[in-house]
């Protein structure tokens, strides 16, 4: 079966095939380091974390690159209220990004790149965005993009400009707006007092990029005038996503993207997860409840990227307790080492293939676990290739180190097993029970598991 995507440039699935193959150019967009990220924006890392483990699965060379925005209207706003430099308070929720990418597993892009070391590349597009009409400058001296020079504005997000008669005149200089906002965008915004002393002295005059034109430069500058995957969440096709084909397509006559993918929101009480309706969770908060992040990653795999889901700690919880039972089968199969059971593999292969099934694939987990005719080495085999995609941490899983007082109570124990002495056994299980330990018998002796 040949991979297939769901393409929303089409809203189509189709069959991928990149540029230059085996080469696959692939561009996310990160996050805004103003804050520390809510899980809800986690899901977009998380998906595009699966989507480049399938591509290298299936054999492709990924040229992964991210963003950081570390200068818009957020990070500007939010610095001056903590009165530190733009630089000193971004670094900070850079580092705690980069602190939470590590701890739910997602594999660090080929490059990170910041809005801010680009300004150069972003003053290159502009000029040639105004010198082919696409832009112009206003009395302030900021610079929009002229939607209606663009033919193909709102391709992405299929608006019609016609319905939009009301919005589409004028010019919109925030960096984020509503989805009926309809207007010129700003490429570069002249200076102004609520900048501080946030700006660049440029040949476009002095002041500062919009938000849309630091993906464009930061893709193309890395990957070329042209490239396979673009990822983000749906609340990123407009305007931001919309904004970045209109101008990179302006600049350079080509295709900006061949595929498009958006991952769905994350609920809470049915309602978006957002930071200005202060419904979100972070991932300390899931943390300092006692919740191995993982366990929110392996929520999010029982469902399609494309499925909104909305979030409760009692589904959480109960993912987690699935996960630690299967951490738990795995551990069980012992050292033993095996082969990849081939006929799994390609069930896991075609599930995935039909753009990123992972509620089938997961499932795949446990039929393994169960099947009684596969061996235990091949089990753990097979269980570990799949987690080449899925990211679960299964490699590093360790037996738990049983404390040195519970382990003299089950060799105390099996002494009086063999004396007969059923009834002092059965107290030092329960005492080792009440102190959090269970003690299971085997053909191949005790077995000792943390309760």
């Amino acid at each position: 079966m040949a991979l297939k995507f769901y393409n929303t440039l089409t809203r189509e699935k189709e069959i991928f095939t990149p540029i230059n193959p085996p080469s696959v150019g692939f561009y996310s967009c990160g996050p805004t380091v103003y804050n520390y990220p809510h899980i809800g924006n986690y899901r977009a890392y998380i998906f595009a974390d699966i989507l480049k483990r399938v591509l290298l699965y299936e054999g492709y060379k990924v040229k992964h690159i991210m963003n950081l925005t570390d200068i818009d209207d957020k990070t500007i706003r939010e610095s001056q209220k903590e009165g530190k430099t733009l630089k000193e308070f971004t670094e900070f929720y850079t580092e705690k990004f980069f602190e939470d990418i590590k701890t739910l597993n997602i594999l660090e892009p080929t490059k990170f790149t910041k809005a801010t070391d680009y300004i150069d590349e972003m003053r290159e597009i502009i000029k040639k965005l105004l010198d082919k009409g696409f832009a112009y400058k206003s009395k302030d001296g900021s610079i929009y993009f002229d939607i209606k020079k663009f033919k193909n504005y709102g391709k992405l997000s299929h608006l019609v400009m016609e319905d939009q008669k009301e919005n589409a005149a004028g010019r919109i200089k925030t960096d984020e707006y509503e989805k009926d906002n309809v207007q010129d965008f700003a490429l570069w915004k002249a200076w102004d007092e609520k900048d501080g002393d946030v700006f660049w002295e440029t040949d476009l005059g002095k002041g500062r990029p919009g938000w849309h034109i630091e993906c464009s430069a930061m893709s193309i500058s890395n990957l070329g005038e042209q490239i396979d995957i673009h990822t983000g969440g749906v609340d990123n096709i407009f305007p931001h996503h919309e904004n970045e084909i209109a101008q990179s397509e302006g600049s350079t006559g080509k295709q900006f993207v061949k595929y498009w993918m958006h991952n769905e929101w994350v609920l809470v009480d049915q309602k978006k997860m957002s930071k200005s309706a202060q419904n979100f969770y972070t991932l300390r908060d899931l943390i300092n409840k006692g919740i191995n992040p993982l366990a929110y990653r392996f929520w999010l795999l029982m469902a399609n990227y494309r499925t909104r889901v909305n979030f409760v700690y009692p589904a959480l919880e109960g993912a987690e307790t699935a996960l630690k039972r299967l951490y738990g089968l795995y551990l069980e199969l012992g050292d033993a080492h095996g082969h990849v059971h081939k006929e799994y593999q390609n069930k896991f292969k075609e599930y995935l293939e039909d753009d990123l099934d992972t509620p089938r694939a997961l499932a795949l987990f446990w039929d393994v676990m169960k099947d009684e005719n596969m061996s235990a080495g091949d089990k753990k085999a097979t269980i570990l290739d799949f987690d080449k995609v899925f990211g679960l941490g299964f490699e590093n899983l360790k037996e738990e180190e049983i404390p040195e007082e519970i382990e003299k109570l089950v060799k105390e124990r099996e002494v009086e097993k063999k004396n007969k002495n059923w009834e002092k056994a059965d107290q030092i299980r329960g005492a080792t029970a009440g102190m959090g330990y269970k003690i299971e018998d085997t053909p191949s002796g005790p077995k000792v598991k943390k309760i």
